[in-house]
């Protein structure tokens, strides 16, 4: 087969290999092309063929270099690049199956006697192909007539000292320019470099730049051929082998640290909300006070910040509108996420950790304008992010189970699965990627953990969740994944009960159930991840919520496994004897009770003569401000108020949680590529490549009608003419090439098989496509039967 350009190459693949195609280069099909043509000229655009090669590892690469350098003319052959490579010592089955994985990838087509590299891959790729420079003769004479006589090349390498010869290495591995200082290329200089311009090794390209032949190169390469060191393998990696249960436990560990660490972190940022800064991000003293409060440092709180915020946890609530202030806020995702398991929680916290645009390694250093950059700031914002972290951890998923790599073997592999994009970058970004793993759990002791191995392999399912189609997902659906199922038998079973001590301290064996965390919450205050403590102020949080005495002891005694403590029985007693025993309401407030004494004592105390209170009648005291101040003031003042309504019901006083609206999407806000992670269903692939041939054989067929209806305009004889053509193609029920006018304006022409005719429009089946397609009669400009066409 003999092809000549691109679009015949992609015009001519099957279906099979059409889809793998797009599914490789996703980017091409976004937005659908129109035909062959289209496809093909976005495939050679240089941002599409410089992504496609930033998927490919250094051994496809240095074939495609081979390619480049065997290219006679528009095209190179298979042959002639496996004659080079087996100097190299490489088998030809690897060298076909680089060179299909580059026809895969439609970076070259044709067959093996021709084969064609798309044009843009040059201006993408080095000017030098495998590191191989200019010719000796383009670049000097005298340099020239050095290469040509072969036993004088020999004899001026042989006396190269070897400082000299160290360079000629260098440039002979590619690439073969390199940059010295101006002074080392000035006549008289004893540079090794200027030896080297003498004897006419090297030639001098620019005021500091110096070019190796390429008949020099060969000759360096004598014996690792003329490609140089070719790499097939990637590099080795030492990897230590450990339990695979102990990596799950380390790993479990951590999960129970960083769903621990997430709750504290939104609970104390619900407590007091910080502002949002202009610049959009989270004030570096609130960064600091909720890693001390959480107990992590500055680093891994500004990480867990980001993480809670991608998982729709802390959203934006705007408390000023003509100032248009905002504050963060817990959103309304969080009483959600916090009624399920913590496997479940986990897993949304993962997935949002994976999939974010975000860098949070890059929180506390310098922008371009030297300012620093602060959590949540929109600089943080890096697409390339997730592909990054998913490519880090799975080069540690392809070991086998228990086997570990530190970071720099990772970088390692990753330097030679995608050469172009670590070049691109440091080895940085990598080592935080893997050091947030570990801190989300993920990884433990430097491996891939099982529920780690799972949730990569979920995410990188090519088929959606036919239960989540959108791929929205839901807390719901969490627990039932693989990963979270898996990381459930790993962790302590939820418990239901805890441990009553005789310091009034509350200790929870295990993760408390919600319900039971619930009681906790309010019964007690917590110290720390296990331990509570139950005071007087917390008994009567309990109380103000509705719970009497009987009911607190009822919970206490049903949770605990330990004897209630005697003192807490007396304290909940006592501060339940006296709690309500005085009631405010409005009047703008009010003060009443039973007891007149304790009336008289309240007008009488000093403390509360600010808030003006006046006696009403011997059981009511009357004051002018609002019934929140009043209960607070009583409250300092050591008074057990409680707060009725205007029924004289008790009040409850459980205390509603501020919520505000998830932070929109960083895509929302046009700083992500919009093919950076695209997934696309096997029934969209197969719509999408049935649009492009049905739209290239639109195209082929319009190219093909005859000039008379390919007409911009048409008078109004030619008009009457084709209403006479079409009557008689109805009659007759023939096929017709009509010519019309388009809503844009476009001229257009169509082989269709007419229907019907009337009320001013012509209604037609265009058998190829089998729609039926409806023309407007005066927007026909012409019309030629078939057979005449």
């Amino acid at each position: 087969m003999t092809t000549t350009s691109l679009a015949d190459f992609l015009r001519a693949l099957p279906d099979e290999e059409l889809t793998a195609l797009i599914r490789l280069r996703p980017d091409l099909v976004i937005p659908p092309p129109a035909d062959f043509s289209a496809l093909a000229h976005r495939a050679q655009s240089r941002v599409a063929v410089a992504r496609a090669l930033d998927a490919l590892d250094q051994f496809t690469l240095e074939i495609l270099d081979a390619l480049r350098y065997t290219r006679v003319g528009h095209s190179s052959s298979v042959e002639s690049v496996l004659a080079l490579t087996a100097q190299s010592g490489v088998e030809a089955a690897r060298v076909r199956a680089a060179i299909d994985r580059l026809r895969a990838y439609a970076v070259v087509f044709g067959p093996d006697a021709a084969v064609r590299i798309v044009g843009a891959v040059d201006e993408v790729c080095s000017p030098y192909p495998a590191g191989l420079g200019r010719p000796a003769e383009e670049l000097d004479p005298l340099a020239g007539a050095l290469v040509a006589d072969a036993a004088g090349l020999r004899r001026t390498l042989l006396a190269a000292s070897p400082a000299a010869r160290a360079v000629l290495d260098r440039l002979a591995a590619g690439p073969p320019v390199g940059t010295v200082a101006a002074a080392s290329l000035q006549p008289g200089s004893d540079s090794p470099v200027r030896w080297l311009v003498d004897r006419h090794l090297l030639a001098v390209v620019g005021r500091d730049a110096v070019e190796l032949p390429v008949e020099v190169s060969l000759v360096l390469r004598r014996e690792a051929g003329p490609l140089g060191q070719l790499h097939p393998d990637p590099p080795p990696m030492e990897t230590p082998r450990r339990d695979p249960a102990q990596l799950d436990r380390a790993g479990a560990g951590q999960v129970l640290e960083l769903v621990r660490n997430a709750e504290a972190l939104v609970e104390a940022i619900g407590q007091e909300p910080p502002g949002v800064l202009r610049s959009g991000g989270l004030g570096v003293r609130e960064l600091r006070r909720y890693a001390k409060i959480v107990g992590i440092d500055e680093q891994q709180a500004a990480l867990l910040v980001e993480i809670v915020t991608a998982a729709g946890l802390i959203g934006e609530e705007i408390v000023d509108n003509k100032r248009v202030e905002s504050v963060f806020l817990p959103t309304v995702a969080y009483d959600a996420w916090r009624a399920f398991g913590i496997a479940a929680r986990w897993h949304r916290l993962a997935v949002a950790w994976l999939t974010m645009t975000r860098a949070p390694a890059l929180v506390g250093q310098r922008d371009d304008r030297d300012r620093p950059i602060n959590a949540l700031a929109p600089e943080l914002s890096r697409p390339g992010a997730p592909a990054q972290r998913r490519a880090a951890l799975q080069v540690l998923a392809d070991l086998a189970p228990g086997e570990t790599a530190d970071p720099a073997a990772v970088v390692a592999t990753l330097s030679w699965r995608a050469p172009r994009r670590i070049s691109r970058g440091t080895s940085a970004g990598i080592e935080a990627s893997l050091a947030e793993a570990a801190f989300v759990g993920l990884t433990g002791f430097g491996g891939v953990t099982g529920f780690g191995r799972l949730l990569l392999a979920e995410l990188a399912a090519e088929a959606p969740d036919p239960e989540d189609p959108l791929g929205i997902g839901s807390p719901e659906g969490y627990a039932l994944s693989g990963s979270a199922a898996l990381l459930d038998t790993l962790l302590p079973a939820p418990v239901d009960h805890v441990l009553l001590q005789a310091d009034l301290s509350v200790i929870v064996p295990g993760p408390p159930e919600p319900t039971l965390a619930g009681e906790l919450e309010l019964l007690g205050q917590q110290e720390s991840a296990s331990v509570y403590r139950i005071t007087a102020e917390t008994v009567r949080r309990s109380l103000d919520a509705g719970y009497s005495a009987a009911d607190l002891h009822a919970l206490l005694a049903r949770r605990s496994r330990t004897p209630v403590p005697q003192t807490l029985t007396y304290l909940i007693d006592d501060i339940a004897r006296r709690h309500g025993g005085m009631r405010i309401g409005s009047a703008n407030s009010y003060v009443r009770s039973d007891d007149e004494s304790l009336i008289a004592e309240v007008l009488a105390d000093r403390r509360l003569q600010q808030l003006g209170l006046r006696r009403l009648a011997p059981t009511v005291l009357a004051c002018r401000h609002t019934p929140n101040r009043l209960l607070e003031a009583l409250r300092e003042a050591g008074y057990p108020p409680v707060q009725e309504d205007s029924t004289g019901a008790a009040v409850l006083a459980r205390p509603k949680a501020r919520r505000g609206a998830p932070r929109p999407t960083w895509a929302a806000r046009g700083v992500e590529d919009p093919t950076a992670a695209v997934r696309l269903s096997a029934p969209r692939l197969a719509g999408v490549v049935d649009q492009i041939r049905r739209g290239d054989a639109a195209a082929r067929a319009a190219r093909r009608a005859p000039v008379t209806v390919r007409a911009n305009g048409a008078s109004g004889a030619s008009h009457t003419e084709a209403l006479e053509v079409l009557q008689q193609a109805l009659r007759d029920k023939t096929r017709v090439w009509v010519g019309y006018v388009d809503a844009h304006g476009a001229t257009a022409s169509r082989l269709v098989r007419p229907v019907s005719m009337g009320s001013g429009y012509l209604r037609a089946e265009d058998e190829r496509t089998e729609m039926l397609h409806t023309f407007a009669l005066h927007r026909i400009t012409g019309a030629v039967p078939e057979s005449e066409a």
